[in-house]
């Protein structure tokens, strides 16, 4: 995976349990989760913006890209 998400560390760092966000933003759990757990494949801005307006953070707070060995050869390849 290149991107990764970091919901599980900002929740932890601001006490915050992932139902209690999820009722914040008015999204479901299980999308959520899906987030969290690095399996969704997009995310809306507008679901960014509310997680990351909930969470005080910026969205590099929440996403990093970390490119797996067999992009970056297919990038050198180019």
């Amino acid at each position: 995976m290149a991107i990764a998400v970091k919901l599980d560390d900002l929740l932890h760092d601001r006490r915050m349990t992932l139902t209690e966000l999820a009722e914040r933003i008015n999204i479901t759990l299980a999308n959520l989760s899906i987030l969290k757990t690095g399996k969704a494949r997009a995310i809306r801005f507008s679901t960014l913006e509310a997680i990351c307006t909930a969470l005080a953070c910026q969205p590099g707070d929440l996403l990093e890209f970390k490119p797996n060995s067999g992009a970056t050869e297919r990038s050198r390849a180019a």
